[in-house]
């Protein structure tokens, strides 16, 4: 994966219309936009387009024209979606909420964005500037959970924990879940934080190699039940840790960058993906390789686990996110093409009935699992997509918008009547 930061990445791959991106900074204001006042504004974000020289469909028209998706792969994304779902775009799973615009997300890579985590329907943890801020849509108000833009250093002792700790460390990956942070930086830094105690927990350093960016951690249940968190490296290491101990449990490696993994619900298979067009599904307990995932035409940054433990998807820069079955891994069991640009980022809802999958930019596309991924609910925005997280209840749905002008927190709530009849 490129070693790039996100404003290196966004001037390089991303075309904005200069005129337009001025109007939207006079325009636009840090008011947060709730239900009752976006039908009155016709756009969820708050832009004005009355006021703007081209109206909100002729932007959209010009934006999937001019936007550059990034590639490994030349014409990875023209030359996928032969055997994509044409699905049954219309439905209204989600709706929206609330656009929390005194929030403001943050990505510093272009192509890592796990970066948005929800813990409970009003409590949500994501990446603002060099912070790990916690976010509360009850009193729409934020507090700071760990700044690491200055020094850190543990406050427990742990074997292989780093006394001296790190300085200004860039945060390229996150996961919250289970009372627990794990952060992961750019020169192969491992920072874990208990969210009841104060101060760190442990710091490590996975590798000393230059390319060393923490791609993606998660935390996960091993297959004994005991809470573990795994993290996947450029120098193509998948590490897994016991969060009790914080020791090192497990150490796989591959010939190529590890961008993504993801951990099945009974703790027993991983999912592999990174600077490689086939992923892997492998043995928990050894790292041998169960079975390789061919159909990507680039290299994927993403994964996730259905419940069931039996199905997965993998997300790539082809535009294309692939559903998986383990049962027979010859052929996917469905395609999903993107609008946009690469798929970055999917989460199945807790109960399975949904799958999100957001694009780099502009677009969130849900499906409902239930028909074989044919319904779908497309959100249409404008901005750099930082995260996404369903709520662990599923009655919320969390986008991370990432924008100098227009950043922000979107909530959106089930519609449990029209999901009910699907």
């Amino acid at each position: 994966m490129s070693g790039r930061h996100g404003e290196e990445a966004e001037a390089e791959h991303i075309e904005d219309d200069d005129t337009l991106c001025a109007d939207f900074e006079n325009l636009m204001c840090s008011a947060d936009t709730t239900v009752s006042q976006a039908p009155c504004r016709n756009d969820i974000q708050e832009i004005s387009w009355d006021k703007l020289s081209l109206t909100r469909e002729e932007y959209r028209k010009s934006r999937l024209q001019s936007y550059r998706n990034y590639e490994n792969i030349p014409n990875s994304g023209e030359a996928s979606g032969k055997d994509c779902l044409e699905t049954e775009k219309g439905s209204s799973f989600y709706m929206f909420k609330k656009n929390f615009r005194s929030v403001k997300p943050t990505i510093l890579h272009f192509q890592l964005r796990e970066l948005v985590w929800a813990t409970s329907n009003h409590d949500v943890y994501l990446m603002a500037n060099n912070s790990i801020t916690h976010w509360s849509t009850l009193t729409s108000s934020g507090n700071e959970v760990l700044d690491l833009s200055g020094h850190v250093t543990p406050s427990e002792e742990h074997p292989g924990s780093l006394l001296e700790g790190f300085s200004k460390t860039h945060v390229s990956s996150l996961a919250v879940k289970d009372g627990m942070v794990v952060a992961g930086g750019f020169s192969g830094e491992l920072i874990c934080k208990h969210l009841d105690r104060p101060g760190v927990s442990f710091c490590y350093r996975l590798t000393c190699e230059e390319n060393a960016i923490t791609n993606s951690v998660n935390i996960h249940k091993s297959s004994s039940g005991a809470l573990h968190f795994m993290a996947s490296s450029n120098d193509g290491g998948v590490r897994n840790f016991d969060m009790e101990t914080y020791q090192l449990v497990q150490h796989f490696h591959y010939p190529w960058p590890v961008n993504h993994s993801s951990v099945s619900p009974d703790g027993k298979l991983v999912t592999i993906v990174g600077d490689e067009l086939d992923g892997l599904l492998v043995d928990s307990n050894n790292g041998e390789t169960v079975g390789k995932l061919t159909g990507h035409l680039d290299y994927s940054f993403a994964s996730a686990w259905h419940p069931d433990g039996v199905t997965f998807a993998t997300g790539n820069q082809d535009k294309t996110c692939r559903v998986w079955d383990v049962r027979n891994l010859s052929n996917s069991v469905a395609v999903l093409k993107g609008n946009l640009g690469a798929i970055r980022s999917m989460k199945f809802s807790s109960d399975g009935q949904y799958m999100a999958m957001a694009e780099a930019a502009d677009f969130v596309h849900v499906y409902n699992t239930n028909t074989g991924y044919m319904k779908e609910q497309e959100i249409d925005l404008f901005g750099e997509i930082s995260g996404i997280s369903f709520s662990p209840d599923t009655e919320s749905l969390f986008i991370g918008v990432y924008d100098r002008s227009y950043g922000s927190l979107m909530e959106f709530a089930r519609d449990t009547v029209s999901g009910s009849a699907l």
